[in-house]
């Protein structure tokens, strides 16, 4: 059996499935570009954020009030980056769902198949049966990888907030000490 005999098979529940799989690969892929482009432009990000606390001429004394104001500054700064990640969790969650609805709806059909022709032929419920094991691994195949990423995109985005928080505070320093 050839792929593109499973996608038919498994019905409208897989076009579906490999709509939102197409949907999350680009908005992961796009994320994943942007934020090794975000990484290489740290120090501009660095020092937009020191120029903004500085622009605000806080006593860097009072440490509370200044990191509180580069954890809001740096966030608003990366919030771009972010934009995009709820679309990949909801389909990596959804994504198993949609199976299970498929699987439930090939049982309903191999119980109707069945209640039309009787228990004597085991082909005539088969077809149901196949549906509903199709969808269920077509739900597992697109919602693995995007619980990798989303989680992976994640962790590349906090890494880039830890390092950028890491340098602003020496930077800040050192700045009002010369």
């Amino acid at each position: 059996m050839h792929l593109m005999d499973y996608i038919e098979k498994g019905g409208v529940i897989v076009y579906i499935l490999i709509a939102l799989n197409i949907i999350g690969y680009t908005i992961m892929f796009l994320k994943f570009i942007q934020i090794l482009i975000a990484k290489r432009k740290k120090s501009v990000i660095l020092q937009e954020v020191i120029d903004y606390i500085q622009a605000k001429k806080i006593p860097l004394h009072d440490e509370h009030i200044v990191m509180e104001l580069i954890k809001d500054e740096i966030a608003k700064r990366l919030y771009y980056l972010e934009r995009g990640l709820g679309t990949i969790k909801i389909i990596a969650s959804i994504a198993p769902l949609l199976g299970l609805l498929g699987t439930v709806i090939g049982v309903l059909l191999a119980f109707e198949a069945i209640s039309k022709s009787g228990l004597g032929d085991p082909s005539t419920f088969a077809g149901g049966i196949s549906m509903a094991l199709i969808t269920t691994v077509a739900g597992l195949i697109v919602a693995i990888p995007h619980v990798v990423g989303y989680n992976y995109l994640v962790s590349m985005l906090d890494g880039l907030e830890v390092a950028i928080t890491s340098d602003i505070l020496p930077s800040l320093y050192k700045k009002e000490l010369l």
